[in-house]
């Protein structure tokens, strides 16, 4: 499944092998939560050399359902991805609507954000619920407790996802690979508990969980690598969620394989654009730099006739055919076509990234 094919100091390079094609590692996971790239389809996914794309359990087990997702044949044909897909098990939702749920030991219970139908999710549901989506990786459910948790409930949240985890193990569709995730907050003790249970239990791969959820960064960066050193050197590592194009870098230069986050999609929707300082090509990653880019805000006034393009180093599409002051104007013009050609940037830069990163490690 995971080949480790290079690694210069703690970086890594390999090769992860799914149902639907092989993903060269580190790589970087668009959020698709709904189905569906925000302003952006699978054709310009394709186009945009997206190697896998992540789709949200919870979401997708409100609309359009279990019964409709098996009806409509999974996934990949309801979307027209025929790449492989990653699926987070609903367990994000427990932190981010806890205001709309209760747990117990056997699972979630939601009232929906939709029409505030209840809605139970346990370990088991979850796994069926990701079979039905069809995704080639999917991820045990866990209990998410917030950053500025107190220890108490880091340590119950992690012992309540490791007994959890292996009730996932235990019920999954092994033609899926399954990743267990790593909880215990910024507590050296209960990550190392966290992670070593995990791997006792055995999966096809490992996330890190629980972080960019309000620590500060500093900490997150700590966890991190301090996580990094409990898991196998032959399965895969998933930070999950984060985050900026320095952290990914970091995170990078400290052993993790694989990334997502809304940041390139969000940031695009309110104008705010990446933009490299010097070619990516030849960057010299050799002390993981941080400062490789910059915050292009296009709504600025001061790009009203700047007929530049947003990257002259980018060769996405936005770059290649449009100008500043053109993708300013869709903004001020409240066009949709703008938050499109914004996002194809922004993710065009978030892989190039990660390409510029491989082939470093690769050398």
């Amino acid at each position: 499944m995971f080949s480790l094919l290079n690694k210069k100091g703690k970086a890594r390079r390999g090769s992860l092998t799914t149902e639907h094609g092989v993903i060269e590692t580190p790589f970087f996971m668009p959020i698709a939560t709904k189905g569906a790239v925000k302003t952006l389809s699978a054709l310009d996914m394709e186009e945009l050399n997206a190697q896998i794309l992540l789709s949200n359990t919870y979401h997708l087990m409100l609309r359009p359902s279990m019964n409709s997702m098996e009806r409509l044949g999974g996934l990949h044909k309801f979307m027209g991805w025929n790449k492989p897909i990653l699926t987070d098990s609903g367990g994000y939702q427990v932190f981010s609507l806890s205001k709309i749920n209760n747990i117990t030991e056997d699972g979630v219970t939601f009232n929906s954000h939709i029409d505030g139908a209840k809605i139970n999710l346990t370990p088991e549901i979850s796994m069926q619920m990701q079979s039905v989506i069809g995704s080639d990786i999917i991820m045990q459910f866990d209990d998410v407790a917030a950053g500025k948790s107190s220890f108490d409930r880091f340590q119950d949240a992690m012992e309540r996802s490791l007994r959890w985890a292996q009730r996932c193990k235990d019920s999954y569709n092994k033609n899926q690979k399954l990743f267990g995730i790593v909880q215990g907050g910024v507590h050296e003790s209960l990550r190392q508990k966290s992670a070593e249970g995990l791997v006792d239990i055995g999966f096809d791969g490992y996330a890190i969980g629980g972080l960019s959820v309000g620590e500060p960064k500093e900490d997150c960066y700590k966890m991190t690598n301090f996580t990094c050193g409990f898991l196998p050197e032959n399965k895969p590592r998933y930070f999950m969620g984060g985050g900026t194009p320095e952290d990914i870098v970091y995170y990078v230069s400290v052993g993790v394989d694989m990334f997502d986050c809304v940041i390139p999609t969000r940031n695009a929707r309110h104008g705010s654009l990446f933009v490299w300082k010097e070619d990516p090509e030849t960057i010299n990653w050799d002390n993981w730099p941080t400062n490789f880019y910059e915050n292009v805000k296009i709504k600025n006034e001061k790009y009203t006739y700047d007929e530049s393009p947003i990257d002259k180093y980018c060769t996405c599409k936005t770059c290649t055919t449009t100008t500043r002051s053109y993708v300013r104007h869709l903004f001020a013009t409240n066009e949709i076509l703008g938050l499109r050609l914004a996002t194809i940037h922004n993710l065009h830069f978030y892989l190039t990234l990660m390409k510029s990163l491989r082939n470093y490690i690769s050398k």
